[in-house]
């Protein structure tokens, strides 16, 4: 077996490596879980009623399954699953979403690795957590083999801050997170959720601990890992802002790519300061789209030389 190219294990170290036991130290289970975001166009109930413009309000989207096997049996979870002998995690995640929901050739960014003791009733599992990002409107997801349904949520959270202690050299901030999960498919499925958020500063240096404050509806800790996802696509975008362009189709207006980002972020942006941010990120095509509710509209597409570099 090859463990490192360029690395010749001596016949020293191969000897002691025969007598080495990894079973005699406690080990733990891997999973992943992936908190898979869209951009979507809402269903007519959830725009509201005489809403008759010809281009439809979209929103951003989250993808959850209902769990078909305990535990938390008919709850609602992130898709994922646990990783195969041979496997990297994000071999698993990739595998586990198209299983679970025909969600294939999708972008996945690890964010996060949760291994609080407790997290999960059949034992110690570590979960490894991805953003994924893709165009809900090219899928037609469907329950698989854990799964009894898909469903896309529309994604309300509220902050709340609950306690601030601040001098010199160290700060303790807490927040609460309240989470709501609206399904436009189904009048009587929401989901809610309390998240707590403890931040301490020591020289500035950031550490922060999340914990479920209360949930109805979402399974294990998946309100947790839902809000650490969310927050960690509202920094990319703010920070860079190409992380959206996974979101939109092939085509786009640069209205519709301003929506998604106003989507992400929670906030109206001036349309100039936008078109000027994102101008190296697109290019003009010869094509137009009519027909939208209002006057013809250049359709764009992501400027490859600005990705791949």
């Amino acid at each position: 077996m090859e463990y490192f190219k360029g690395y010749e294990m001596s016949a020293e170290e191969r000897a002691w490596l025969e007598t080495y036991d990894i079973n005699a130290f406690d080990r733990p289970s891997v999973a992943t879980d992936m908190a898979v975001f869209s951009i979507m166009c809402m269903e007519p109930k959830e725009a509201g009623r005489g809403n008759h413009r010809k281009d439809p309000e979209k929103r951003l989207k989250l993808l959850l399954i209902r769990r078909g096997s305990f535990p938390y049996r008919d709850c609602w979870a992130l898709p994922g699953g646990f990783c195969r002998r041979g496997e990297t995690t994000s071999e698993t995640a990739c595998r586990e979403l198209q299983e679970e929901t025909g969600v294939a050739d999708a972008y996945l960014q690890p964010f996060a690795i949760f291994s609080e003791t407790g997290r999960d009733p059949r034992g110690w599992i570590i979960s490894h957590a991805f953003l994924t990002l893709i165009d809900g409107e090219k899928y037609q997801v469907h329950e698989g083999t854990d799964a009894w349904e898909a469903q896309w949520f529309c994604l309300d959270i509220k902050k709340e801050e609950t306690d601030r202690a601040v001098d010199a050299l160290q700060a303790r901030v807490t927040n609460t997170y309240h989470l709501c999960l609206s399904c436009g498919a189904r009048d009587d499925l929401k989901l809610t959720a309390s998240v707590m958020e403890r931040k301490e500063f020591v020289h500035y240096h950031e550490k922060a601990v999340y914990e479920t404050a209360g949930s109805a509806g979402i399974a294990f800790d998946h309100a947790v890992i839902i809000l650490r996802a969310f927050l960690h696509l509202q920094e990319q975008v703010e920070s860079g802002g190409k992380m959206v362009f996974d979101l939109m189709p092939e085509t786009f207006t640069l209205s519709e790519l301003q929506k998604a980002y106003e989507s992400v972020l929670g906030r109206t942006l001036v349309a100039a300061n936008f078109r000027r941010k994102i101008a190296d990120y697109v290019t003009e095509t010869e094509q137009i789209l009519e027909g939208a509710g209002h006057r013809p509209a250049r359709l764009f597409r992501r400027n490859l030389e600005a990705f791949y570099r």
